[in-house]
């Protein structure tokens, strides 16, 4: 259906530029901006992802308005208006952004066709935040009901900049959605707030500070986007550029230690990490920062290379939710927070969009269909705080939000609204188009709509991605007379794959690549077809030998998606005595009875037979290997979708298998 268009800022206000065919999403890029790609408009139809998306909108949002009154977070914002009596309910001074994440995302889902009922929930809830607001802009229930009113002098733990970061996002998400201004004024006047407040030494503002958590910065840029005010980009420059001079007490945990510009990997806490980086990005993209995209590129280099989980997941350490060491990847103690994952997916958007490099949708695919995707339960009801990659046999769960359990909800419930807004607004990070072509990042059903200099390109895309390689693309909208290219991503992961172009066939020995991308370029006509073909023949996966935890052990994954075994798949005794028997061929086998429709990998193990050390569990061996005993006979191993575990009984998983 065609997208509503927003209303018309105030005279005072240049609008920025707007493309002809443009994207309802996070990301839409300003007037003159430096970025090599702008994102498409997607419209998905069938297939994986169009099931996932059908899920939130049908089972996950609707709830949204329940969840948040039961844990008092609108019962805050009445109090904070004056409209009820009580006291303040929640443990954490940012409760407030659980409400703004889940109007961003209802607002993304509204972008997709009318809802009466969702619709009637996100306006009594916009009103209810307008009334909460103070007459100069400032709005935050925990310092306005808790702190008596006190303001910014806790600034390393009390967020208030970052809630400010996710209404103004929730308030840009509903004015491109539906056009309407309610919540974009709330967020302006919040921004002209901080704005008044916050500034370099000599502007003669009254803070020179950044909030403990990043999340401002981004959603500033944004609101420049989506106003064309100006000071808003500034403004989030001087906030991205003040961290790591000691503001915060100078410690890696929020990104204090070292300025971005200087920084040489990421470090602390992964989530304030990859929003400040996505900020970076977004101010190397509107004013072509050069030092800014570098310090970029380096650390996404530094992070993919050194600190990621096979998953995509990020964040090494519980207690702090942070980053480890190089190389430092641990199984069951893996923290892989459902927010880490969605913010590398935000990250990696940006860096694709700026630099045109396939590898950044590279990370994001193995992202949303493992780190990210694990963390929705297949019924939409239930979520993971944390996903780890493995859960030992006799696990005692300490529940809350460090549980390998599923739960309906967390006293920090960051994750479920931010899953929610990432679900909504899929389709903004599938393609990209720029003045030669369209670009195709992720494989999905659906419509792909670029904008060729004012011209609309499209095609139509057929595929049962992740369980088939085939992907089939239909031509629609295209120029009679001038050519313009097609690029399809070659995934990181695929050994090989063939492509059909009319009468021509090419396979990777003859159809050259250029930074990830496969182009196919010429002049079009309505109904040519493409059919590209990846090869999804299962495979075994080693990590680099500096990671200790896996060292001698392998991975089964399939296409985009990493697997995992579960107890309920594989029974006769538990999982951490399995020795997969790499020799062995893997098969496949397609399961649309199973956890929705999966197909799930076959491989062959035994069960290693220690002997008993009485009561001490090590044995001295002269420096030789403990002796373990193979059982003679070898067993069947089904390995299911990592994404689809805790689906069903609570039992031990693991992703990586010992070969010995």
């Amino acid at each position: 259906m065609p997208r509503p268009r927003p209303a018309a800022p105030s005279a005072s206000t240049p609008a920025p530029a707007e493309p002809a065919v443009t994207s309802t999403g996070p990301v839409r890029l300003g007037p003159g901006a430096k970025a090599a790609l702008t994102p498409a408009a997607v419209g998905l139809r069938a297939g994986f992802w169009s099931t996932r998306r059908e899920v939130n909108a049908r089972v996950s949002l609707p709830q949204g308005p329940q969840l948040l009154e039961s844990a008092g977070n609108l019962h805050n914002l009445r109090l904070a208006a004056g409209t009820a009596e009580g006291e303040f309910r929640g443990a954490y001074p940012f409760v407030d952004t659980d409400v703004y994440k889940w109007l961003e995302a209802a607002a993304w889902q509204l972008a997709q066709g009318s809802s009466a009922e969702l619709e009637a929930d996100v306006e009594r809830i916009i009103a209810l935040v307008a009334d909460a607001q103070q007459p100069d802009g400032y709005l935050n229930t925990w310092f306005q009901l808790v702190k008596g009113g006190e303001r910014y002098k806790d600034l390393r733990w009390g967020h208030e900049l970052y809630c400010a970061g996710h209404l103004i996002q929730a308030a840009v998400a509903h004015h491109r959605a539906t056009g309407r201004p309610q919540l974009l004024d709330v967020a302006r006047k919040f921004a002209d707030h901080v704005d008044s407040v916050f500034g370099p030494p000599g502007s003669g503002k009254e803070i020179d500070g950044v909030d403990g958590h990043p999340e401002v910065e981004t959603a500033l840029v944004e609101l420049y986007r989506e106003t064309g005010e100006r000071r808003y980009l500034e403004l989030a420059g001087y906030f991205v550029d003040r961290f790591g001079h000691g503001l915060l007490g100078g410690e890696a945990y929020c990104q204090d230690r070292v300025p971005v510009r200087e920084a040489d990997t990421v470090e602390g806490h992964a989530v304030r990490q990859l929003y400040l980086l996505a900020a970076a990005a977004d101010l190397a993209t509107e004013t072509g920062d050069a030092e800014l995209r570098s310090a970029g590129e380096r650390l996404w280099r530094a992070m993919t290379t050194t600190k990621t989980h096979l998953t995509g997941g990020l964040g090494a350490h519980h207690d702090q939710e942070d980053f480890g060491d190089p190389y430092e990847l641990p199984n069951e103690r893996a923290y892989c927070e459902t927010c880490a994952a969605i913010a590398s997916v935000q990250w990696s958007w940006r860096m694709a969009l700026l630099t045109g490099e396939a590898r950044y949708s590279d990370l994001i695919e193995r992202t949303l269909y493992n780190g990210f995707l694990a963390g929705v339960s297949l019924d939409g009801e239930r979520w993971l705080y944390v996903n780890p990659l493995q859960v030992r046999d006799g696990h005692t769960d300490p529940g809350g939000d460090q549980s390998a359990r599923r739960t309906r909800w967390f006293r920090c419930a960051c994750c479920p609204p931010n899953a929610m807004r990432l679900l909504a607004s899929l389709e903004h990070y599938l393609a990209s188009s720029d003045a030669g072509g369209l670009q195709i990042h992720q494989y999905a059903g659906g419509r792909y709509t670029g904008d060729l200099d004012g011209v609309p390109v499209s095609v139509e895309v057929e595929t049962g991605y992740p369980w088939q390689g085939a992907i089939s693309l239909t031509v629609g909208d295209t120029p009679a007379d001038r050519p313009w290219t097609l690029s399809l991503r070659v995934p990181q992961w695929c050994a090989a794959y063939r492509v059909r172009c009319g009468d021509t066939e090419y396979d990777r020995s003859d159809a050259p690549e250029a930074d990830g991308w496969l182009r196919l370029e010429r002049t079009w006509a309505p109904g040519d077809r493409v059919v590209l073909e990846l090869d999804l023949a299962p495979r075994l996966t080693a990590a680099d030998p500096r990671v200790d935890a896996v060292r001698g052990c392998v991975a089964i994954e399939r296409g985009p998606l990493v697997y995992c075994l579960e107890q309920v798949d594989n029974p006769g005794g538990g999982l951490d005595d399995i020795v997969l028997d790499r020799a062995a061929a893997l098969s496949v086998r397609h399961r649309p009875e199973l956890l929705g429709g999966v197909t799930t990998v076959l491989a062959t193990g035994r069960r290693r037979r220690v002997p008993d050390a009485g009561w001490w569990p090590y044995t001295s061996t002269g420096g030789a290997a403990p002796e373990t005993e193979p059982d003679d006979a070898p067993v069947e191993l089904t390995a299911v979708p990592y994404y689809a575990w805790a689906n069903r009984q609570d039992g031990a998983m693991r992703v990586w298998l010992p070969t010995s």
